[in-house]
């Protein structure tokens, strides 16, 4: 999911967390003899639904026949692999970015080598009831890309990507940085998140924000077409004039919901360089700083973004600061408004210009990024903060710092192209909203908890609900949706009238 990113980059010698990253490689080969998984792993145990999701991603599981899945038949079938408990290679198989999701023991893992392995899969799970979730990136709030008791379909193997006039054509388990390498050569890119390891369908799926969301719009925006396996093994070419209800839907409802997406066509952008600024202020001056970024994020102009950190400083102290990126090369002019805004001159201020890859680079802390735990969520901003929410804002952070918790609130712009219905329609249902406030910490316990609570609470008067690539436990799962639920709806109806796709986490 989601994007923007929870890497940590060094910026002037200061680490700087971005907002949330929102998804192993495999041959694909044939098991070996000595690989080939057997028939003889028991049969998944199952458990009830749960409406409300829990942190573990576990979910229901329909009663299975009395005869085992016969995994041996299974695997000879498919040009990928199947990895069961007994494998050898199976605990990093179904390994996802945060490791706190380790002791989650899927039923099987399959590691797809074409769009006939996801049909195949697909087919497998339905007729022996198992659930199943498909796997990008792997790296989902709340593990949502694996599950006990289930098959996990990782498609990390499916990312060919190929370019012709101004169109790419991608797998959907290529990751971020290798899709940004592979568009330099033609001089194009794509509007997506920062983290390198992200997969690209994910991603797609859920919205996708970035440092061009308000020049370009969102990842989803940019998609032209889509190749999807539905619930029923049938595969589909979904566009604005094909299927275009099914397309829309995907534009931006979070994956797994409706199908396994095995590629994309996007519409590129220019590959140009790019301004950044980065501004400093002292806490005195953050509840100034939270008024004018809202005014800058209403009013600035859409070539141009700039993402505000509230962090909790390891001294009990809130540390201050604005990225922001100008698609115009040169971001003088909205530093400058930024601070207007404020009223106040930063304490700090940097000025630089990359070109497209070492952004690339520079925002993702490299080329590659190493797993990592995390506990975080979400509010979207209807409009801006008021005085008193702003304050129980700063607040929830200041608390977390008192604490001792690393925590940031992570407030990523919207509006511009954004706010903008794409051609074919989407179910992206924020376009009217100000921003997105990602709650994050590197803790993963109950003082982590509790400080996503405190914001959540801080903010309710301004939330209009979550994004969906950044999911989280305990929370409805019609909040991330919006005015797109009724549509999507219909489309899971009929789509996936079983309901087959199914976790604590998707559309019932």
């Amino acid at each position: 999911m989601s994007l923007l990113d929870r890497r940590t980059v060094l910026i002037a010698g200061v680490a700087v967390t971005l907002a949330g990253c929102g998804d192993s490689k495999d041959s694909g080969s044939t098991p070996s003899p000595s690989q080939t998984p057997t028939a003889t792993t028991p049969p998944p145990s199952t458990t009830a639904p749960t409406t409300t999701p829990s942190s573990t991603p576990s979910t229901s599981a329909p009663t299975l026949t009395s005869t085992a899945p016969n995994w041996n038949t299974f695997a000879s079938s498919l040009k990928g692999r199947v990895y069961l408990p007994s494998t050898s290679g199976y605990a990093a198989a179904h390994q996802l970015f945060n490791p706190r999701w380790d002791s989650v023991r899927p039923t099987a893992v399959v590691k797809a080598a074409n769009p006939g392995d996801v049909q195949k899969a697909i087919n497998f799970a339905r007729t022996n009831k198992l659930v199943l979730v498909p796997k990008s990136g792997g790296h989902s709030y709340v593990g949502a890309s694996t599950i006990a008791n289930g098959l996990q379909l990782d498609v990390g193997a499916l990312k060919t990507m190929s370019y012709a006039n101004g169109v790419l054509t991608v797998g959907a388990g290529a990751r971020l940085y290798d899709v940004h390498a592979f568009l330099d050569r033609y001089g194009r890119s794509l509007p997506t998140g920062t983290c390198p390891t992200v997969g690209v369908a994910g991603l797609t799926l859920g919205g996708g924000m970035g440092i061009h969301t308000r020049t370009y719009g969102l990842t989803c925006d940019r998609v032209v077409s889509m190749g999807v396996i539905t619930a029923d093994g049938k595969a589909h070419n979904v566009s604005a004039t094909s299927e275009s209800d099914l397309f829309a839907a995907l534009r931006g409802s979070g994956g797994g919901n409706l199908g396994v997406v095995t590629s994309f066509q996007f519409a590129t952008i220019p590959a140009t360089k790019l301004g950044f600024f980065r501004l400093t202020w002292p806490e005195s001056q953050a509840a100034a700083v939270v008024r004018g970024w809202q005014k800058f994020a209403q009013s600035a102009p859409t070539t141009v973004w700039g993402n505000l950190h509230i962090d909790a400083a390891s001294n009990g102290t809130l540390s201050i600061r604005v990225l922001g990126v100008s698609t115009t090369g040169d971001a003088t002019a909205a530093a400058a408004q930024l601070e207007s805004f404020v009223g106040a001159k930063a304490s700090g201020r940097t000025l630089s210009v990359k070109s497209h890859m070492e952004a690339v680079k520079y925002l993702g802390g490299g080329t590659t990024s190493p797993r990592q735990g995390f506990l975080a969520g979400s509010d979207v901003l209807k409009g801006p903060m008021d005085a008193a929410t702003i304050t129980g804002l700063l607040g929830a952070v200041k608390a977390a710092a008192r604490a001792g918790t690393p925590a940031s609130a992570i407030l990523d712009p919207l509006g511009g192209q954004a706010a903008k219905e794409p051609a074919g329609g989407s179910s992206w249902p924020w376009r009217s909203a100000l921003a997105v406030i990602q709650w994050y910490s590197s803790a993963q316990g109950t003082s982590a908890k509790t400080f996503i609570a405190n914001g959540h609470k801080a903010v309710r008067p301004a939330s209009a609900g979550g994004y969906v690539n950044y999911v989280e436990a305990g929370r409805a799962v019609s909040s991330y949706y919006g005015g797109s639920a009724a549509k999507l709806q219909a489309a899971k109806k009929k789509y996936d009238p079983t309901n087959f796709f199914h976790t604590p986490y998707t559309l019932s």
